[in-house]
């Protein structure tokens, strides 16, 4: 007989393990899942391509986030990373899988992009020894919408442990009706999956991150395929502000 829930990681983890079928999933269990994923480089993913996201080129070119320290929250093969580091950014890049991280550090050399400290792991385990802050920048191009729903604790008090006074989230996510899982939070947990991910709608967002205030919240861009940027219209691209205290 077990009775050992008395704190709310406690039950976090508890409902991590209603998700221990579906690789879907961004904890520590399914690693080896995403190691699989990154490992077949030629599976054709959009987000494979060694471009930086549209909107992240597009909010730095306009100055609404200027250089500082960066975290990369699921960081994948690195191509937001490495733009950041060429931006002047120190950036700390973190991914579940340990096949991402080196093919991101294998871009980061080919780039000579430098000031990049690469992370493999959870970021919601990691120490603040790791993930120290404060961040000028949180930037997140596809883990948001693989979190399952009661996750978005965890996320929510990372930001506010790392992202600094006057910092910006800047959020890439499954835009509901073109890309996504609309079921209803409860629904996950009667399913046990996470059907490829989650899809939101601009209230939803708005509502989640109501702490922060909205800069931008648009769909991202469709660019075309000799385009210098990445860019997919199933996607919303969002930034937000830690106000000053």
């Amino acid at each position: 007989m077990e009775r050992d829930i008395r704190s709310v990681e406690d039950v976090l983890r508890l409902l991590d393990r209603l998700f221990a079928g579906d690789a879907d999933r961004w904890t520590a269990g399914a690693a080896g899942w995403w190691d699989g994923f990154y490992g077949d480089r030629e599976r054709g993913a959009p987000f494979f391509v060694d471009k930086p996201d549209e909107s992240l080129v597009s909010c730095l070119d306009r100055e609404l986030v200027r250089p500082g320290r960066a975290l990369d929250l699921g960081c994948g093969p690195g191509r937001n990373a490495v733009l950041l580091a060429r931006r002047g950014f120190a950036v700390d890049a973190v991914d579940l899988s340990p096949a991402a991280v080196r093919w991101a550090r294998e871009r980061a050399r080919e780039a000579g992009a430098e000031g990049i400290r690469f992370r493999e792991g959870d970021a919601f385990a990691l120490g603040e020894g790791e993930l120290s802050g404060p961040y000028d920048l949180v930037c997140d191009s596809g883990c948001f919408h693989h979190l399952p729903p009661h996750r978005r604790i965890s996320y929510l008090a990372l930001l506010d442990r790392v992202l600094a006074p006057g910092g910006h989230l800047a959020l890439t996510c499954f835009a509901a009706g073109a890309m996504g899982s609309e079921l209803p939070d409860a629904d996950f947990y009667r399913d046990a999956r996470l059907h490829g991910g989650l899809g939101y709608t601009p209230e939803s967002l708005r509502r989640i991150f109501s702490g922060l205030t909205e800069v931008e919240l648009r769909r991202m861009r469709d660019e075309p395929q000799d385009s210098p940027h990445f860019g997919e219209p199933f996607l919303w691209t969002a930034l937000f502000r830690r106000e000053q205290l």
